[in-house]
């Protein structure tokens, strides 16, 4: 019987602890302890492979130096021999780089020396939650991405691989993919599932309230701050914060984001303390980080600390195999939310839908059949209930936003293109200018300003 066994009356360890000071092990090992979890301690990588070798462990915690090698090889070992098994790194204060390093090698978080017992429970909490949650019958990632495709069946194996770790995880897509969908089930299949997913559109926050809105105020901080009130991140404690279009934040709010992030703590406006916070970030963008950093327009360091995993969602063009299974999908709900039994879709129809470029992907094909629905007479949709219209030079977002010169100018054929393209967008999505925004890859704001200049607004 171990050291640990003889301590706890437990004869199976759940964790094993690899660091090369004793003061470390015997700190980590009776925080566990309290927590009413066992553990086995190794000092060097070879004790570590031993035990592994010996006994099945719920989680390992690994230091990165030890003196026989890397901890990385340890979590590259892991992940390939035991990939079922979360491993989580102790790195040194500031080695931020090092920590990015060991999540892309598949790392299910880290803290850092020298080791704040709150936020090593918290971690120990969510790492045996992955194996803890069990998604009932008819719940899993299957079910909740719709379709067969191979782009799809990878998309969901990602998704999975993903859910088991606490690494930020950027999702790239095109206006319409559903990348807010993808970040909710990386949520809902992970040890975090339990706490809130608080979705954020970054290009829709005022930037005089973005600090207020993500870090949160005190009563007086500013004129108006009648109450103390919480922000984002707080809301979002313990479970998911996802930073929807995080490309349109301003360059000072990315500083202070980045801090965020990196310290695990905000400062709420007004006060003179932070306060620790223990959120996932997921971030999605339908717009090229990279090019944007490349152009000074997206700071370098919140790329790659927000960019540790990419997660590419493929556009419906693409896999225009799962458009049948999309749209019985998207017809059943429809028919559900009006209480009519759902209707069906003729060969035809699907046939003109699968010849669709679909510029607007999913959330166009969902417009296209909730248009088709009301202009429906029977129970079977024909091609001629389905409005497809053009979709030439509408597949490429503007470039930045369309016709505009350096000075917010523009010649008049092409400013006349864009018209039509904005109108038949916003005819498309009802006059929903959020909506319309995304899908022609532009913010709210610039929307709003080009209807405000032709009198539209």
């Amino acid at each position: 019987m171990t050291e640990t066994e003889r301590r706890s009356g437990v004869r199976t360890a759940e964790v094993l602890v690899v660091d090369d000071e004793d003061d470390i092990r015997e700190l980590i090992e009776l925080s566990l302890l309290r927590m009413g979890i066992a553990c086995d301690t190794a000092g060097n990588l070879a004790a570590a492979r031993a035990l592994l070798a010996q006994k099945a462990y719920r989680l390992c915690l690994t230091d990165m130096r030890l003196p026989d090698g890397d901890g990385l090889d340890l979590v590259a070992a892991i992940q390939a021999e035991r990939p079922s098994l979360p491993v989580a790194v102790i790195t040194a204060h500031g080695s931020i780089e090092t920590a990015i390093r060991a999540l892309k090698l598949g790392a299910f978080d880290f803290v850092t020396k020298p080791v704040e017992l709150q936020a090593l429970r918290e971690l120990v909490r969510h790492a045996l939650g992955v194996h803890e949650r069990e998604l009932p019958a008819g719940e899993s990632g299957d079910r909740r991405l719709i379709g067969r495709s191979p782009a799809m069946a990878q998309l969901r194996a990602q998704v999975e691989k993903l859910a088991r770790n606490q690494a930020p995880v950027f999702i790239n897509g095109e206006s319409g993919t559903g990348k807010e969908v993808i970040a909710r089930l990386i949520h809902a299949l992970g040890p975090r599932a339990e706490g809130a997913f608080v979705p954020v559109n970054c290009g829709a926050i005022s930037p005089e309230l973005m600090e207020s809105e993500f870090f949160g105020h005190r009563k007086g901080s500013f004129t108006g701050a009648a109450t103390d009130k919480q922000g984002l991140f707080q809301a979002a404690r313990g479970g998911t914060l996802f930073l929807d279009e995080v490309a349109d934040l301003p360059l000072a709010m990315q500083v202070k984001l980045l801090r965020a992030i990196q310290e695990r703590a905000v400062r709420p406006v007004g006060s003179h303390s932070e306060e620790a916070v223990d959120v996932r970030i997921l971030s999605a963008s339908h717009r090229d980080l990279a090019k944007l950093v490349a152009a000074g327009q997206f700071r370098q360091d919140l790329y790659f600390r927000i960019n540790v995993i990419t997660l590419h969602v493929p556009p419906l063009r693409e896999r225009p195999e799962d458009i049948p299974e999309l749209a019985a999908h998207i017809l059943a709900r429809l028919a559900e939310r009006e209480g009519t039994p759902p209707r069906q879709i003729s060969p035809a129809a699907l046939a003109a839908l699968s010849r669709h470029e679909f510029p607007g992907n999913v959330r166009e094909l969902e417009n296209l059949l909730e248009r088709a629905c009301a202009l429906c007479d029977g129970n079977v949709i024909g091609p001629e209930d389905i409005s497809l219209h053009p979709t030439e030079g509408l597949g490429q977002p503007f470039a930045p936003y369309g016709w505009d010169d350096g000075n917010g100018e523009a010649d008049a054929e092409g400013e006349a293109d864009e018209r039509i393209k904005i109108l038949r967008m916003l005819d498309d999505t009802r006059w929903n200018r959020s909506e319309a925004a995304r899908r022609l890859g532009m913010t709210l704001r610039q929307l709003r300003y080009r209807l405000q200049k032709w009198g539209m607004e």
